[in-house]
């Protein structure tokens, strides 16, 4: 009788699927952004149950998760069997929810269907998995980015090769395993857990991992704001490893806290020390332990591509070497992002990042700034030092157009055969800030501002890729081409 009830309200909601059969193409975060997305739920219920202010919640049912534990998805969700919903915002609430749910990023999409029978609601989801095993062949660039590469001489023996495995929803539990196992100019082999939460509420979790890593050149100072690099002959001038763990307080996929400790080993060669004998400040290796708290609020519509919502981390972390030889480090870092709908396909995006380092004297491979994982578009060619930084970010996105999913005839498996495909247009200026009270000499960008403007055009695609094409020109009057594989703000 319970299921009768449910199919007969699957046909009065537009983006909602059938529990045993999905429609040729279903409705995802990333295909529609919910700024535009529309519901009919509170008409539905006003229809189903005429004259109820509130509601009581009788049964949540899940559909479609076989591998994925359903204690993982009702911990996601902010109410449960016996609680009261207002009917008035019934619809914006299940949508919140749902998109919680799909932000766990383990479903290809996510429909919700309420029904309701004399004041009681039953409330169903449907999830469609994704594939959680990925053996992904390395062939990459052994440096930070493709301009970086390209200003190499030796460019062609500068690749990377190896295999890289991540195992999402390992167990069906929402944990992550990772694996790196790559050769070529860089030697990493590396291996990581992650469990974001564990119990009925899935609100304390675990991490750990190894890494190895050496590499047979390395970045060894900064001059003229570019990098140089030293390759040696035989042997590797630079050998790093180090272990971590820690623990997570997780209140949703949307707020995660993460205490981790690490222990750090670094060593590099003798003719590192010939050209920059500051390298490590004092001697040829160095040991440390490292604390960090950060903490991540994440209410974003979408994790891959954001439209709409907002976006805060912050994070501080402590650096005691062991040694004693060099000063500790205490580092500041936050970062907020805002998202918001100008209406039709328009949309705008603002991020700002701040950093603050304090120590008396940093060590090089400690000073970075911009250049890295932070970047003022359109320097990529440059490396900017230095212990503090700003960096703002503005942009303005045009939904070009939504090819929604493809259909691949070939592939029966529900997890590949339906391809989103979803172009953007972009526009963005940036500017950025780097402290250095310290500049070496050469060096020109250091506390000075840094701007850049441009156009992009985004692919948003299977398994949350993003792909990026952009034109940059910064302040230096330079531009070019950049290739992008995550969103930009």
């Amino acid at each position: 009788m319970l299921l009768s009830v449910l199919f007969l309200g699957l046909g009065e909601i537009s983006h909602v699927a059938s529990v045993t059969q999905p429609p040729r193409r279903l409705v995802s975060a990333v295909q529609l952004p919910d700024s535009v997305r529309r519901s009919t739920a509170d008409s539905l219920i006003q229809a189903q149950c005429a004259g109820y202010s509130t509601l009581r919640v009788g049964r949540i049912l899940f559909v479609g998760n076989n591998k994925t534990k359903e204690v993982v998805l009702r911990a996601e969700l902010d109410f449960e069997e016996g609680d009261t919903l207002g009917s008035a915002s019934l619809s914006r609430r299940l949508e919140t929810n749902r998109r919680r749910l799909y932000n766990l990023q383990l479903f290809h999409q996510v429909l919700v269907q309420p029904v309701c029978r004399d004041g009681e609601l039953t409330i169903l989801y449907s999830v469609q998995e994704r594939w959680y095993i990925f053996p992904i062949p390395i062939f990459s660039l052994a440096d930070r980015n493709f301009r970086s590469w390209l200003d190499r001489s030796d460019r062609a023996k500068r690749v990377d090769y190896g295999v890289h495995v991540v195992h999402r929803n390992f167990r069906g539990r929402n944990e992550q395993l990772l694996g790196n196992l790559q050769l070529g100019f860089n030697r990493k082999y590396e291996l990581f857990y992650e469990a974001p939460g564990y119990g009925r509420r899935r609100r304390i979790g675990f991490g750990a991992g190894y890494s190895y890593y050496r590499s047979r050149a390395l970045d060894y100072v900064t001059i003229d704001d570019r990098l140089r690099n030293l390759r040696q002959q035989s042997g590797f001038p630079i050998e790093r490893q180090y272990a971590t763990a820690g623990i997570r307080w997780r209140r949703t996929v949307q707020h995660l806290t993460a205490l981790d400790v690490s222990y750090h080993r670094e060593q590099v060669s003798d003719s590192v020390l010939y050209y920059n004998p500051r390298y490590f400040l004092h001697g040829p290796r160095r040991q440390y332990m490292e604390v960090s708290l950060i903490s991540t609020l994440n209410q974003r519509n979408t994790f891959a591509y954001p439209l709409t919502g907002q976006y805060a981390q912050v994070g501080i972390s402590y650096r005691a070497f062991l040694d004693n030889s060099n000063p500790g480090i205490l580092t500041l870092r936050g970062r907020y992002a805002r998202y918001v709908a100008l209406g039709g396909p328009f949309y705008y995006s603002v991020g700002a990042t701040a950093q603050l380092r304090f120590a008396r004297a940093l060590a090089y491979p400690d000073s970075r700034a911009f250049g890295y994982d932070v970047l003022v578009r359109g320097y990529d060619a440059y490396v900017i030092e230095g212990p503090h930084l700003g960096l703002l970010q503005q942009g303005i996105t045009y939904r070009l157009f939504d090819l929604g999913k493809l259909q691949v005839g070939s592939l029966r498996s529900s997890r590949f055969n339906g391809i989103p495909l979803a172009f953007y247009l972009n526009t963005f200026v940036d500017a950025g800030y780097v402290r250095q009270p310290a500049v070496l000499r050469g060096n020109q960008l250091p506390n000075r501002l840094l701007a850049s403007a441009g156009v992009a055009l985004h692919l948003v695609t299977y398994y949350d890729w993003v792909f990026t094409l952009e034109y940059a020109r910064n302040r230096e009057q330079q531009g070019g081409f950049f290739f992008r594989t995550q969103f930009p703000i």
